[in-house]
């Protein structure tokens, strides 16, 4: 029990990050990670989950859903710029966890994290997916329909007749792409999701300032429609299972604490990068959903691409192909933030002996953890190819916000046993800031579907059986190596 407990120093997490073996470039400044924030942050939620919980669980209440999706992930944002500010390494929950309540609770989160990142990466690019072949129908290029859904998916072919996908190549190809994009160098990197960020808001905000000239306030009654006499279908608890699902749109930020080891001044820069982003998201993600459903009754909300919905009632069809693009655009950056985050966690937990070292090399040119960016495109690019996206939202977001408690318990721990040490941001009303975050997670978690616990539940319980046959007989800190 006292090795499953160890906690690793926090002098010798960061003297190890330092260390010439896994010194990493610093590239990154507050505006890059602000951007890769962003970058992750508006993709999916606007472009694909907006219509969907509009129209199936909260009606134009949707704008609380996602106010407090935003709350609950602010409460966790200062925890993250405290932590990632104090340890400027790699590795995100799961280092902070090490740090504070042992090796096995740290791996548990790792382990958690896999599967977050993973399945997150790939629920965007089935999104992904969608939105490219909805862009080539209006280019006249149509795909197979075997080729662009879920394996066993029904599909209907141009004949009429119906048959079963066979798999979503283009979801699979993006992600492979992006891989590659990653393994080429993290400066690089940034300033491709740069450029697509910029691009990206300025369709956003267009589509805003556009939309809101088209606005029918009639279509914002009622504001809160009464529930169906289901869970989670309108009415107030439509508004928190929202809020639960919306929540998936919000998983980026933290994944910017995995910027903290590249950045050039992590103190200042985190903190920045992670409030930051998240402070433009909620602003866009609330205009949108107002304009939106201002502009298309709630009800004929539920398609792939709610958004160029929304402009074809405008009678704009002409801008409909920068809706499309611009979704392309802002789903390839939350791909790419996500795939970089998890390939950081992956050989944070490969040098500490967790998993095979190899899977921690950095490229001796390129300094990118090369070998575990490539397994986990791998991976990601397969399930992409033959997973439906319901499956996949259910596992990112249970996964998420339990990893999100745990940062919110290790800051608390943290000012207990090490009060003194430098802070250069600090989280304000430590511990009532920190447990507020904790509790708004668990109101999240109340509104996810059971299967999702069980999925986690097995997941986890497959993590165990990994952690007890390999980990912890090469963990570095019980072995000393």
């Amino acid at each position: 029990m006292k090795s499953l407990l160890a906690r690793k120093p926090v002098a010798d997490i960061v003297a190890a990050a330092n260390s010439p073996g896994r010194r990493v470039t610093k590239v990154l400044g507050p505006v890059s990670i602000a951007a890769m924030g962003v970058g992750a942050i508006i993709g999916a939620g606007i472009f694909v989950l907006t219509g969907t919980v509009a129209a199936l669980n909260a009606g134009p209440a949707i704008v609380l859903s996602f106010l407090l999706a935003a709350i609950a992930c602010a409460l966790v944002g200062l925890c993250y710029a405290e932590l990632s500010s104090f340890l400027p390494v790699a590795g995100s929950t799961y280092t902070y966890t090490y740090a504070t309540l042992g090796e096995l609770a740290a791996w548990v989160i790792g382990w958690d994290l896999i599967m977050e990142y993973a399945m997150g990466s790939a629920a965007v690019a089935v999104g992904w997916s969608g939105y490219f072949n909805s862009l080539l129908g209006m280019l006249g290029v149509t795909l197979p329909p075997q080729l662009v859904a879920a394996t066993g998916q029904a599909v209907v072919l141009a004949d009429g007749t119906k048959t079963t996908a066979i798999a979503n190549l283009p979801a699979a190809a993006v992600v492979l792409l992006i891989t590659a994009l990653l393994v080429g160098g993290t400066r690089e990197s940034a300033r491709l999701n740069n450029i697509m960020v910029v691009v990206k808001l300025t369709i956003v905000v267009a589509f805003i300032g556009l939309g809101a000239f088209y606005v029918d306030s009639a279509n914002w009654q009622p504001f809160i429609p009464a529930n169906t006499g289901e869970y989670g279908s309108f009415g107030m608890t439509g508004i928190l299972r929202g809020a639960s699902i919306v929540f998936f749109a919000y998983i980026g930020f933290d994944a910017v604490s995995n910027c903290a080891q590249e950045a050039k001044r992590p103190q200042r820069d985190m903190p920045i990068g992670i409030l930051g982003s998240l402070g433009v998201s909620t602003v866009l993600y609330v205009l949108v959903a107002g304009v939106l459903t201002g502009l298309v009754p709630y009800a004929q909300l539920n398609v792939p691409d709610p958004v160029a919905k929304g402009v074809r009632v405008m009678g704009l069809e002409w801008f409909s192909l920068f809706i499309e693009a611009g979704a392309l655009i802002g789903l390839t950056t939350v791909i790419l933030v996500l795939l970089y985050g998890q390939s950081r966690i992956f050989a944070t937990i490969a040098s500490d002996g967790l998993l095979p070292p190899v899977v921690g090399r950095l490229h001796p040119r390129l300094r990118t953890p090369w070998i575990s960016q490539i397994s986990i495109g791998l991976v990601v690019a397969a399930v992409s190819a033959v997973a439906p996206i319901d499956m996949l939202d259910e596992l990112v977001g249970v996964g998420t916000l339990f990893a999100f408690i745990l940062v919110c318990a290790a800051v608390i721990y943290l000012r207990v046993i090490d009060p003194r040490a430098h802070r250069p941001f600090r989280v304000p009303k430590v511990p009532w800031v920190p447990l507020a975050g904790i509790l708004s997670c668990l109101g999240l978690m109340s509104g996810l579907a059971p299967t999702a616990w069980l999925r986690l539940l097995v997941w986890l319980a497959i993590g165990l059986v990994v952690y007890f046959t390999y980990s912890r007989y090469h963990s570095r800190l019980m072995t000393g190596r």
